[in-house]
């Protein structure tokens, strides 16, 4: 089967009709999952009923599967941020579209990259993903698991640095984080890494002006993705800076939760529909996730609708969104040097924290007080802290764990420990 690549359509109209080619087939996988024969499979999908996350909880594990277990490649948990997991899975068939779609990196994957994944491994999807992809294209990888006390900062940034890392992947906090480990190293940023590349980034909102003030820290593109564990990656950004969603693999919709009403474009929670899936179909899937979808042309020429990620619905709904804050921190003048922050929000009071040195921490304070106090109708705090108190040094610079057990100690030595990895 071939997969449908970026220029096979030259128009939205065109899109719509490669989607409604593959309608049939979906409907017909999903007809073989347990779930959706209990459930029913419509005529077509405008009279399916969102699949929930708590649909594929009460399935777990293999309620939603719609293949010999033969057939499976891998099977995945979701992260569970937001609840109890859901269970994923897919075939050697998902994978090529899987990989496929993470591929989609304006800058590319190439053959002489080397490649530093770090992102969990374990049950969630994001690592195997990102390292399926860069195998794909012949990178070297580099696993550097962002969930294994063997993999501290000061490691990571050991690692970075000699072995000439070129593209890494992570959650856009961890490159913030890479900053400051990196000059406790005594290192800087954007001079001392030189093969250096490009920053791929998900797993979190990404305000324009945090995106842009990791790019000029590194001194490098900035190439965001969304996705989710039950459906891999849904958009990435293009050269112009707008996150398109890989409409031609997912077809996605956008329902209005207080109203039920489901539609193509819009304000609400995303529905996904993947369009090349075997092992786990999937008919409407609502995301957790806060987003704003919009089809219009784009100078980069994909034809792709753009999505707006706002966060998960339970985060989203106060006067203020992360983003929305996220924005004016990094709004603040550079030399402010502000890498950390954190919010409180109770009804009308919002208590903000920033990292701030000592020199710039009443400019600082005052400038972010009179943003968001302009900006929105709430009664502001701002506490600049010193550097060390929101990301404590010791994180930053600690040595890894050797991870390997022990049972045999000499005298004096504390035998506590013992069939413990430490």
């Amino acid at each position: 089967m071939k997969l449908p690549e970026i220029g096979d359509w030259s128009s939205f109209e065109e899109l719509a009709r490669l989607q409604d080619a593959r309608l049939d087939a979906v409907l017909a996988a999903a007809a073989r999952s347990p779930f959706y024969q209990r459930r029913g499979v419509p005529a077509d999908l405008t009279h399916a009923e969102p699949t929930t996350t708590a649909d594929l909880r009460d399935a777990y594990p293999f309620g939603m599967l719609a293949v010999d277990r033969a057939e499976l490649a891998t099977y995945h948990e979701s992260s569970g941020s937001s609840g109890a997991p859901t269970a994923s899975y897919y075939t050697a068939a998902d994978w090529e579209d899987l990989a496929g779609r993470f591929a989609r990196k304006w800058t590319g994957i190439r053959e002489s990259d080397t490649f530093l994944v770090r992102t969990p491994y374990a049950l969630m999807i994001t690592g195997h993903l990102a390292h399926a992809a860069a195998r794909r294209a012949g990178a070297t990888v580099v696993p550097a698991d962002n969930r294994s006390s063997a993999m501290p900062y000061g490691r990571l940034i050991r690692v970075l640095h000699d072995l000439d890392v070129t593209v890494t992947w992570s959650l856009p906090t961890e490159t913030l984080l890479w900053v400051a480990a990196a000059r406790l190293a005594g290192y800087e940023p954007g001079r001392d890494f030189p093969a250096l590349r490009a920053l791929f980034v998900a797993g979190e909102p990404l305000s324009p002006a945090r995106r842009a003030r990791i790019g000029a820290l590194w001194g490098v593109p900035v190439v965001e993705e969304y996705g989710a564990t039950e459906a891999g990656s849904l958009a990435g950004v293009c050269p112009h800076g707008r996150l398109h969603l890989w409409a031609d693999r997912v077809l996605v919709e956008v329902r209005d939760p207080a109203t039920g009403q489901v539609k193509p474009d819009g304000r609400g929670r995303l529905v996904v529909t993947p369009l090349y899936r075997d092992a786990m179909p999937l008919l409407r899937y609502e995301l957790e996730d806060e987003v704003e979808v919009t089809y219009r042309a784009c100078a980069c020429g994909w034809w792709l609708p753009d999505v707006w990620v706002l966060g998960r619905s339970a985060h989203v709904g106060h006067a203020v969104t992360q983003v929305d804050l996220e924005e004016q921190v990094f709004s603040l003048p550079a030399e402010f040097g502000v890498l950390f922050w954190r919010a409180r929000i109770d009804g009308a009071r919002l208590e903000i924290q920033i990292e701030v040195n000592a020199r710039h921490r009443a400019a600082a304070t005052r400038a972010l007080a009179a943003a968001v106090t302009d900006a929105y109708a709430l009664d502001v705090t701002v506490d600049a802290v010193p550097p060390g108190r929101l990301v404590p040094v010791e994180l930053l610079t600690a040595a890894p764990d050797v991870l390997k057990p022990r049972m045999l100690f000499g005298p004096g030595e504390p035998w506590d420990a013992a069939h413990r990895y430490y």
